[in-house]
């Protein structure tokens, strides 16, 4: 993207954001300068996509890993532009922004129709990646995994709010209310977190992840903590700054999804978007959803079309396709 044409991308997510918020308000030019300048992992490390083993022993050692140039320069300015022509898209049908994932925040995957990404051509191009398949192949120690989702998050500028630190899975509980990421041992000696990682999440960077433009909260080591997770009241100031920056654009994060993490504010006038794949491990499985056509499919690489074959709709069927944004449910 050129510069010209980065700058009017600013220009138009600055106005799409800052909805009923005055971004020169005291409080938020205060919180803005704070976050500038205490914001972000201290010594964070960027690897090479060649450092696989590394990479796995971080991942397995914090919960997460961050890994530059695993987007070419080409790769990320094709990812940059379909981001930026999706949240045009999504934030079409939100004229309040009150997103998805609270106010300004939203989720790809959870605004789409279909619940998927997969049918856009700039998340196909991420399934296999040869910067990206070694590292996940070597966490998981097989390349005999599988695609669970495509989708992401993005924050525009006036996300004022932390989102609350969570985790993407959980154990069951007998509540009725368990998602279908869960386990339970009857004997009550193991819990998920006692577990080898389930699934991974890749987040690809098409933007620099900032101090202030909402870049992840990430707490090393909390993928095996049996710890209550701390509600925003009880987060102590540590953990609201431990985020996962700066990193470059074309940089990639790949997490353990029973970490402890959260959407932080985005004070600056940028957009922050984090598409991601997700891949199960191969001895995990959820139900799936259909989120690529068959003729798309057979586009793949080979190895990719093995990752997607629970994704692909029958070659009989028509995938259907928009976005609609609804506020995400209070979690219980």
């Amino acid at each position: 993207m050129s510069n010209s044409n980065e700058t009017k991308s600013v220009e138009r997510h600055a106005e799409l954001g800052w909805h009923g918020t005055d971004r020169n308000a005291p409080e938020v030019v205060q919180q803005r300068e704070y976050l500038g300048a205490n914001n972000g992992l201290r010594d964070v490390e960027i690897l090479d996509p060649s450092e696989i083993e590394r990479a796995v022993k971080i991942f397995r050692r914090d919960g997460f890993v961050l890994v530059g140039d695993a987007l070419s320069p080409d790769q990320t300015e094709f990812l940059r532009n379909g981001v930026v022509e999706v949240v045009d898209e999504i934030v079409a049908h939100d004229s309040e922004r009150g997103g998805n994932r609270g106010s300004h925040r939203y989720s790809f995957g959870g605004s789409s129709v279909t619940r998927s990404m997969l049918h856009r051509p700039e998340w196909q191009m991420l399934v296999d990646l040869p910067t990206v398949t070694p590292i996940v192949t070597a966490i998981f120690e097989s390349s005999d995994y599988l695609l669970r989702s495509a989708s992401g998050d993005f924050c525009l500028p006036g996300a004022i709010e932390y989102q609350p630190l969570h985790s993407d899975i959980r154990d069951f509980a007998p509540d009725g209310n368990t998602p279908f990421s869960a386990f339970h041992d009857p004997r009550g000696f193991l819990t998920l977190r006692d577990l080898p990682c389930p699934y991974v999440c890749v987040n690809f960077l098409p933007f620099d992840q900032t101090a202030l433009n909402g870049p992840t909260r990430q707490i090393p080591g909390s993928q095996h903590s049996r710890a209550p997770i701390p509600t925003l009241d009880e987060e102590p100031e540590w953990m609201r700054l431990s985020t996962a920056c700066p990193a470059p654009a074309g940089a990639i994060q790949i997490r353990d999804v029973r970490a402890w993490h959260g959407g932080t504010p985005n004070l600056s006038d940028e957009l922050r978007a984090i598409p991601n794949l997700e891949f199960y491990a191969p001895w995990f499985r959820e139900p799936m959803i259909p989120g690529i056509t068959y003729a798309d499919h057979k586009k793949l690489s080979e190895h990719a079309q093995h990752l997607t074959r629970l994704s692909v709709m029958d070659s009989s069927e028509q995938l259907p396709a928009g976005y609609v944004v609804k506020p995400l449910p209070n979690r219980t």
